[in-house]
């Protein structure tokens, strides 16, 4: 399934640690002020179980924007997300990146395969 919205970002360099708390910040921040059924973010809030349709949270609560961010720079360090910017990967969580319009930005969470 593709999402795809703009992020706002203040600067049009910014590092891709800025980058993905810029994309957290932004996902909670929708999902807190609209309180949907689901939570279809960048990494997994805490007590939450995993849907097709994206996160259900088990009691309905606002999500907390630096627990994810956390997670989400866990994730990315431990190679479960990985950011492509223009087709080309980013390797770091100090690199910076140059936005201009019409870049780009990917953002895939890998998953385990259950099996054989």
């Amino acid at each position: 399934m593709l999402h795809e919205w703009p992020l706002e970002c203040l600067n049009d360099r910014l590092s891709v640690r800025e980058l993905i708390r810029s994309r957290v910040y932004q996902e909670v921040q929708d999902f807190n002020q609209q309180q949907p059924e689901f939570f279809r973010g960048l990494v997994q809030p805490t007590d939450a179980e995993q849907t097709l349709n994206g996160f259900k949270l088990r009691k309905r609560k606002p999500v907390d924007w630096k627990t994810q961010f956390e997670k989400a720079l866990s994730a990315f360090e431990t190679n479960q997300i990985i950011i492509l910017v223009d087709e080309k990967q980013a390797n770091s969580l100090d690199e910076e990146i140059e936005l201009r319009p019409g870049t780009h930005v990917s953002f895939l969470r890998l998953t385990l395969l259950v099996g054989g």
